[in-house]
């Protein structure tokens, strides 16, 4: 890879984001521009611009209705879908229906502006694609991007999709829990054969995947279960209700419909909740929370556990199903990985180890970096390199659901059964309901139940033009094509005619016309925050030359007259108000501003050091 531009991987969290990059044959975690090694994935909106990470993080709770976070939980669904529904009641920020998509509706510059779940994903990758560039010093064009295991395919096009807004060519979208067992493997020197068990347990996410680890080399996934709606968020939420329950019986006054009250409360939650996991109590300290009442209360370990005990268990689900589907009970599992925030919390680990009946659970990796660790080694592979830890991985992943059409009856056909080893292809034959029929309409589903109102639509198309017959005579072959990424493609050949149709994955994945669009408005956008950064930094100069010339002045009583210093002092305090009363001056008046201060305050400041030699 030697003269190459590496491409990196990229974690992109629901609650937060993390970059890392193979080089000379070995992983590296990036640190962001504030040195932490993990990045927040909120992205906040004001009049001036916007702040994404660490910065929007740190001002939710004044702009609550402008700062976005959790759209992991948005991007590639329906408006109407439960989930999304039941999320909006917990966020403090807008989600409008757009025919029937979910985009978030927020005041930017002076003007209500609407974006799609890929936009403030698209923020976010960009955000982690600078800070890999700064660290590099090169510019980054190629990434491996995580998703949870359990994503459809909407989603999964979807997030790939915002990679491509955020400038990204994107080489492969790979799984969570597949990057955490990369990480592990190659870390720990796997010798002989290992089942080991990835459970993946975030901030907005949860998966399970079992795999078949060969000698540190070979990861063959075995098995995958999850639920896209569980994770360290839904803990959060259960507590601030709680609390808000607490705050109306002891002040008799119902703070839900206050966004900054909430955004206090919830925010103080999850510093609790951190604390818990080192110790049995914690307590919850709010001053003027409401109407200027002050809040104040203590939690502790039991009562947490309490308030999330239905949450905790219900992880177990999804580690059952992987074990049935994989074939393997626990005591054939050898190491059990945690991975994920959510896995510091000690009642999670007790549950887990109870049932998997194991001495000691593996938290040998780094919880919040092992996935963005994996995917950098991926992206490595991809690239070509073939050194280090990285010269002998192979990796073979599955799909997380069955895929098949609807029949008459509307019941499921599968044509590719969950945890099928990808990529993947298969045919199947099917022919028409009636005589003379002319076209068939197939729609594609995804899910596990015998009817297909249970389970997902992937899409639908038409395949016309079949000539007439008696019903069952035409041959309708129905190709599914499932990629490295997880991503279906389905097509559908008339055997007589030849005639071909493909599948169009739902009306709201986005036209290359939409994607180009929605590109262009993404630099525009880093033009305007490269301009908006300039325009702080010549701010901050400006008042930093008018603090050098006042602290000059304070010690050149001797070098100056009293006309030269009231001069320098009342050029100071006119340039400071002016500062005041221009917070927002455009970057040529700021550049004016300081000319004009040099000028007229060079001359006075080089008698000052004259005179100090």
């Amino acid at each position: 890879m030697e003269g190459k531009v590496p491409a990196v991987g990229i974690d992109l969290g629901t609650s937060f984001s993390c970059v890392g990059v193979f080089r000379n044959g070995k992983v590296d975690i990036i640190a962001n521009d504030q040195g932490n090694r993990t990045t927040p994935s909120y992205v906040a909106f004001t009049h001036t611009g916007r702040l994404i990470g660490d910065g929007a993080k740190s001002q939710v709770t004044m702009n609550a209705g402008n700062t976005v976070f959790d759209v992991k939980r948005l991007i590639g669904r329906r408006f109407t879908d439960e989930s999304v529904l039941a999320n909006m009641k917990h966020w403090p920020f807008k989600v409008v229906d757009d025919e029937g998509k979910p985009k978030v509706e927020v005041e930017y510059k002076g003007e209500i502006t609407r974006f799609t779940p890929e936009e403030i994903s698209s923020m976010v990758l960009v955000k982690m694609k600078k800070t890999a560039e700064t660290f590099l010093g090169e510019r980054v064009q190629e990434a491996v991007i995580t998703v949870p295991a359990y994503f459809n395919n909407a989603q999964r096009e979807a997030t790939k999709d915002a990679g491509t807004i955020a400038g990204l060519h994107v080489l492969r979208i790979i799984n969570e829990p597949t990057a955490a067992a990369l990480a592990f493997g190659l870390e720990k020197n796997i010798i002989g054969e290992k089942n080991v068990m990835v459970y993946d347990l975030g901030g907005g996410t949860f998966d399970v995947s079992i795999l078949t680890i060969d000698e540190g080399s070979v990861f063959e996934v075995l098995s995958t279960a999850g639920d896209t709606q569980l994770g360290g968020e839904d803990f959060d939420n259960l507590m601030v209700t709680h609390f808000v329950e607490e705050f109306k019986r002891k002040y008799g006054k119902n703070i839900s419909g206050n966004s900054r009250s909430l955004r206090r409360l919830k925010t103080a939650c999850e510093r609790a909740k951190r604390i818990l996991s080192s110790s049995s109590e914690t307590s919850i300290e709010l001053d003027a929370l409401y109407e200027g009442i002050d809040f104040y209360s203590k939690l502790s370990r039991v009562t947490f556990e309490e308030l999330c005990s239905k949450l905790f268990f219900k992880t177990l689900e999804p580690v059952k199903k992987a074990l049935f589907d994989a074939e393997l009970e626990p005591s054939q599992i050898q190491e059990v990985v945690l991975v994920g925030g959510s896995t510091r919390i000690p009642k999670i680990q007790t549950i887990l180890q109870n049932f998997m009946k194991v001495k000691v659970l593996n938290r040998s990796v780094n919880i919040d970096e092992a996935v963005a660790y994996g995917a950098a080694v991926q992206a490595a592979i991809l690239k070509g390199e073939r050194s280090g830890i990285v010269k002998d991985v192979l990796l073979v992943d599955v799909t997380p659901y069955s895929l098949g059409i609807e029949t008459a009856g509307g019941f499921m056909d599968k044509v590719i059964n969950c945890n099928t080893k990808i990529p993947a292809a298969a045919s199947q034959v099917f022919t028409t309901f009636y005589n003379n029929q002319p076209s068939v309409t197939i729609q594609v589903f995804a899910g596990e139940f015998a009817m297909t109102r249970d389970n997902n639509i992937v899409g639908t198309f038409e395949l016309n033009g079949i000539p007439p017959a008696f019903c069952g005579v035409p041959q309708i072959e129905v190709n599914f094509d499932v990629d490295a990424n997880g991503i279906v493609n389905v097509t559908a050949r008339d055997r007589d005619t030849g005639k071909s149709n493909q599948i169009t994955v739902s009306k709201d994945k986005l036209s290359p016309d939409e994607l180009n669009s929605m590109k262009n408005k993404a630099m525009k956008y880093q033009e305007e925050d490269e301009l908006e950064g300039q325009r702080v930094e010549h701010k901050n100069h400006l008042e930093s030359y008018l603090i050098f010339v006042q602290k000059c002045a304070q010690f050149a009583e001797e070098a100056l007259d009293d006309r030269e210093l009231q001069s320098l002092s009342l050029l100071c305090n006119k340039t400071f108000s002016w500062l005041d009363h221009n917070s927002g001056a455009a970057l040529f008046e700021l550049e004016l501003k300081l000319k004009e201060v040099q000028v007229f305050c060079s001359p006075i400041i080089e008698k000052i050091q004259n005179a100090s030699k």
